[in-house]
Parts: structure tokens; C-alpha cells; sequence
């Protein structure tokens, strides 16, 4: 799951129904939760991959936090 679906999302849940001055400060948190939420779940995949001994899937997964 990408930051972007993530806000999409969150947008589509009704989250960002804001006047635009409260918006902008707004997706500047929810960016942040997004991030923190992509992480998440980019660790939980390299866990799983690790166990299961995909090594080039740890690599591949761990390097897309770094786009």
C-alpha cells in the first residue's frame, strides 16, 4: 500500500472534507501517518520474505523505503 492510496483513501473516507486553509495542514499529518503506515507494512513483507528465506524480495522491499 502506497502514501498515495493511503490518502486516497482517507479522502474517499470522508477525512479531508475540510475548508482548504485547514486541508493543507491537514495532508501535511496525514502525509506523515501515511509514511508511517507504508513503513509499517514495508517491514512486515521483508519480516515475512526473511523467514521464508527470499532474500532478493528483503532487498527489493527494504529498498522501496528508500524511493
Amino acid at each position: 500500500m502506497t502514501k498515495e492510496e493511503i490518502i486516497e483513501m482517507a479522502e474517499k473516507a470522508g477525512y479531508i472534507d475540510l475548508p482548504l486553509v485547514t486541508r493543507s495542514m491537514e495532508l501535511k499529518e496525514l502525509r506523515a501517518f501515511a509514511n508511517l503506515i507504508a513503513e509499517k507494512e514495508r517491514r512486515a513483507c521483508a519480516r515475512i520474505c526473511a523467514e521464508s528465506g527470499m532474500w532478493d524480495l528483503v532487498h527489493e522491499i527494504e529498498g522501496r523505503g528508500q524511493e
